[in-house]
């Protein structure tokens, strides 16, 4: 992706159009898909790949136009999100957690503009990434309530910051976090704070061994006595302050989460297709794909991921065109391409029998992927609940 002249790398500029964000996409994808697998297998972390993202002019996707980078929708973003998705969801999952911290600061009255800046030209210029780092060992998601453990004391040169954060995704290339943690004051106040990566005090225990999305990085991240300056206080209210969600932030966090493992369903689908089409049991002649009850549970398949693309792309241009959402919707959107997704992994299991569990086969993984959706944030019983207060007038 980079041209020579000369013996100098010219990198592209970003791209601004959704075609060729599409095609930059769809060519990186290529190469993810090639190398997951191994990943997966090694839980190792794919560094290459955001190499390649920085070298396609994608880091800087939600950077704004401005500020040097494309400046892309919600929707433009979902549809890169379903492709990396399908590729490799870890490594989708890094770039979304980044994508959203840009798409929000840039809209947010919180953020210093100095910072906005910062942050995007080193987006722009090379491999630097952000992300946000809330769950605690005790605390679980603060979406669920409660204060975190982890604490900002102030002193006259700067914020010092201990504490342990858990589900660091990214953590082994994150150059900057946004770390939810609580002041030492009398009236203690909750919020974020940006923390510069490897500073004195900061460790990274690799701690992530899960079944599914291996190879994202998401270990814990250690702070002891970690300083750094005051005026990286980005947002920090009172508790209760914090109960009215940020619409932009659960909006693109709901859309661009759902993206990725509706990508995931269409990897297994594709995966589907090619075993119904080549598998010829001894006893049929033909191949599995002339059967009816095959041809049946391909197609509820395929209309969970048209319901799914509707959803998705409907949701993410009305925010695009400034219809007023909520938070609430976005939350369903998630919830249901998810287990629409997670269905149509389990459809496909339902077809392929052993095959589809082998360890020589992808869809065994697509399916340990496809279920970590259920567990991201927000989780199905806090959006059912919500909905169901709401409805009540609770």
């Amino acid at each position: 992706m980079v041209t020579s002249i000369g013996s100098t790398a010219v990198k592209p500029a970003a791209p601004h159009s959704e075609g060729e964000i599409v095609a930059r996409a769809s060519d990186l994808a290529v190469r993810f898909a090639g190398r997951a697998a191994e990943h997966d297998q090694d839980a190792s972390f794919p560094f290459e790949n955001f190499a390649e993202l920085s070298e396609a002019g994608l880091l800087s996707l939600t950077v704004p136009a401005a500020l040097g980078g494309a400046g892309a929708g919600a929707l433009t973003v979902a549809r890169g999100l379903r492709i990396f998705g399908k590729a490799d969801p870890s490594t989708a999952l890094v770039l979304s957690m980044h994508y959203i911290q840009h798409f929000v600061m840039a809209r947010s009255a919180h953020w210093p503009a100095r910072l906005v800046r910062k942050l995007a030209r080193e987006s722009v210029e090379g491999v630097s990434l952000i992300n946000a780092l809330r769950v605690e060992p005790e605390l679980g998601s603060p979406a669920r309530g409660g204060l975190p453990a982890t604490i900002a004391r102030r002193t006259g040169t700067g914020w010092r910051l201990t504490g342990r954060k858990i589900y660091s995704t990214g953590a082994p290339i994150l150059n900057w976090y946004v770390v939810w943690a609580k002041t030492d004051e009398p009236d203690a106040r909750v919020g974020m704070f940006l923390v510069p990566a490897g500073l004195p005090g900061t460790r990274i225990v690799e701690t992530w061994d899960h079944l599914g999305l291996r190879a994202s990085g998401s270990h814990d991240v250690v702070f002891n006595d970690v300083v750094f300056p005051l005026d990286y206080e980005i947002d920090v209210r009172k508790p209760e302050e914090w109960r009215t969600p940020d619409v932009t932030q659960a909006t693109v966090h709901g859309v661009f989460v759902a993206a990725i493992y509706d990508g995931v369903a269409h990897a297994a689908r594709d995966w589907l297709i090619e075993f119904l089409k080549n598998r010829v049991p001894a006893n049929l002649g033909v191949p599995l794909a002339t059967l009816p009850r095959a041809q049946e549970i391909l197609g509820g398949i395929e209309s969970r991921l048209i319901a799914n693309a509707r959803l998705i792309d409907s949701f993410a241009a009305d925010f695009d065109d400034g219809v007023q959402l909520s938070a609430a919707e976005a939350n369903v959107v998630k919830l249901t391409v998810t287990n629409n997704a997670v269905a149509a992994v389990e459809d496909a299991l339902s077809l392929s029998s052993n095959h589809g569990l082998s360890r020589a086969n992808a869809l065994q993984r697509h399916y340990r992927d496809v279920l970590c959706g259920r567990v991201h944030t927000p989780q199905d019983d806090s959006t059912r609940v919500a909905l169901g207060r709401s409805a009540l007038g609770l």
